[in-house]
């Protein structure tokens, strides 16, 4: 197959900015630690008692994980079960969670426990 200048220069094109954009995202992630909570509860589990089944409790009914750094508690948007798996195991400890920060939420990428 022959190509022709104008051709090649768009495919050249094409496939540089296609290489570009996972870059791009990568770019805005950023690495928290802080205590795996649920965003209706925030910093401060309002059951009586263990705060993890509290956290729980509420991720049942329906609230979002969340971590609390500091002062500043972020809902975790987490999809995939792996994640929403590790995230039940963490509850109420010290986590690290990878991702894109918009406003107060972080979409997650990755988490661990915190080291």
């Amino acid at each position: 197959m022959r190509f022709t200048g104008k051709f090649a220069v768009t495919l050249a094109t094409v496939m540089l900015a296609a290489a570009l954009i996972p870059a791009s995202f990568a770019a805005n992630a950023q690495t928290f630690t802080g205590t795996v909570s649920d965003a209706m509860c925030g910093a401060k589990h309002m059951m009586q008692g263990d705060d993890a089944a509290c956290l729980r409790a509420c991720v049942q009914k329906g609230s979002k994980y969340a971590l609390v750094v500091g002062d500043k508690v972020y809902t975790l948007d987490a999809k995939d079960k792996a994640t929403l798996d590790k995230l039940d195991k963490l509850a109420a400890a010290k986590a690290t969670v990878n991702g894109e920060v918009n406003g107060d939420t972080i979409e997650v990428s990755s988490v661990a426990a915190a080291k």
